[in-house]
């Protein structure tokens, strides 16, 4: 069957945080404020970011990440058998310093039905009325990063097992979305982008290479268990993400390291960083990538999320096509190369850049593909 999304003109999912929802999440933390007080200045914020979202020609809109600290964290300490501790270190960005939170395995993973994501989904889903909501959440790659599963084998007799339980609570968790009503849902990644740093530096090292690509296949293993046995009607994109965090980055590279990876990845969409061609690499890759799959849309990251400045829109376009030489134009898509704040910190422009981009976007998305 056909799907719609992802549209012509998309969004990746997180924005930048009004200073009242900042503030009500710092009173919170603080213990001046209760959940259910922060919970409706939430309700408030993501109604009127959906407004705004549908103003500017969003065919699906997100909530945001409104509720959330961090993109990734707050979802992965809601799954069973995954705890929060310090990290005690700043994440290793290019020019800027993180908290120090972080996750670790405590037990064997598992679904967890009552995660507050469900109820996340569900009030969203309620202020959009009938437009479409877009679901994001973390990879389940994001367990292996950062010490997250140090502690594995004092749950698992092989890692293997480790795998086929994580792949389980994604794929139980999806099925529990799709419940609900959701029927596009974004996994946001930044593995991939980690491996293609590792893959490049460790070239010359057999044995450090080897591991590395063996991580390349273990994600491959899990990403597609979780998404065994989904609905037709179901659309299943991600977004291989560089990191961001106050427009800063984590890693840099070219697509060609993983892209036979992520040509088995079984996603109807790849939304890909394309803001920074040095950083970046060029187009190559895509046609490995893409794998001749007729259903599945490489949606092209060209608009920057981490500075204001508009694109020349001839540029995007040229770059588009570009593009198209690899990917047929009727499977790319544009939408800027991450959201505008990955955590609530938020990238370094303004609420008025940020709605110019995505109108930018819009004029741009009418212009090549009508």
């Amino acid at each position: 069957m056909t799907k719609p999304a992802p549209f012509k003109n998309d969004i990746v999912g997180s924005f930048l945080r009004p200073a009242e929802l900042k503030a009500a999440r710092a009173k919170f933390v603080a213990g001046e404020l209760d959940q259910a007080a922060l919970t409706a200045v939430e309700n408030h914020w993501i109604a009127d970011l959906i407004e705004k979202e549908r103003a500017a020609g969003l065919h699906a809109v997100t909530d945001g990440e409104f509720r959330r600290s961090w993109w990734h964290l707050d979802f992965l300490w809601g799954l069973t058998g995954v705890g929060k501790y310090n990290y005690q270190q700043s994440y290793k960005f290019q020019g800027a310093t993180t908290r120090t939170d972080n996750a670790e395995l405590v037990g064997k993973v598992a679904y967890n039905p009552h995660h507050p994501f469900f109820d996340h989904f569900q009030a969203t889903q309620a202020l959009a009325g009938t437009t479409p909501v877009k679901q994001t959440i973390p990879s389940p790659t994001m367990l292996f990063r950062d010490n997250r599963s140090d502690h594995w084998h004092q749950f698992y007799a092989t890692w293997d097992e480790y795998l086929a339980d994580l792949a389980k609570a994604y794929r139980q968790t999806i099925r529990r979305f799709y419940d609900l009503g959701c029927r596009y849902l974004q996994i946001d990644d930044t593995t991939w982008a980690f491996l293609i740093s590792k893959l490049n530096e460790s070239a010359a090292d057999p044995a450090a290479h080897a591991k590395y690509v063996r991580l390349c296949q273990d994600a491959v293993t899990v990403i597609n268990g979780a998404l065994a046995d989904r609905p037709a009607d179901l659309t299943i994109t991600t977004h291989i993400c560089r990191g961001n965090f106050k427009s800063t980055f984590l890693f840099s590279g070219g697509y060609e390291a993983v892209a036979e990876y992520l040509g088995q990845l079984n996603y109807d969409g790849f939304f890909l960083e394309y803001d920074d061609a040095k950083r970046d690499g060029g187009f190559e890759p895509l046609a490995t990538i893409w794998h001749h799959r007729e259903p599945v849309t490489i949606v092209l990251g060209l608009i920057t999320s981490k500075a204001g400045e508009l694109e020349d829109p001839a540029q995007v376009i040229d770059r588009i096509q570009q593009a198209s030489e690899y990917v047929p134009l009727a499977n790319l898509a544009l939408s800027p190369q991450c959201g505008f704040a990955s955590t609530e910190e938020g990238n370094v422009l303004t609420a008025d850049q940020q709605w110019a981009k995505l109108r930018l976007i819009k004029e741009i998305s009418a212009r090549v593909w009508g």
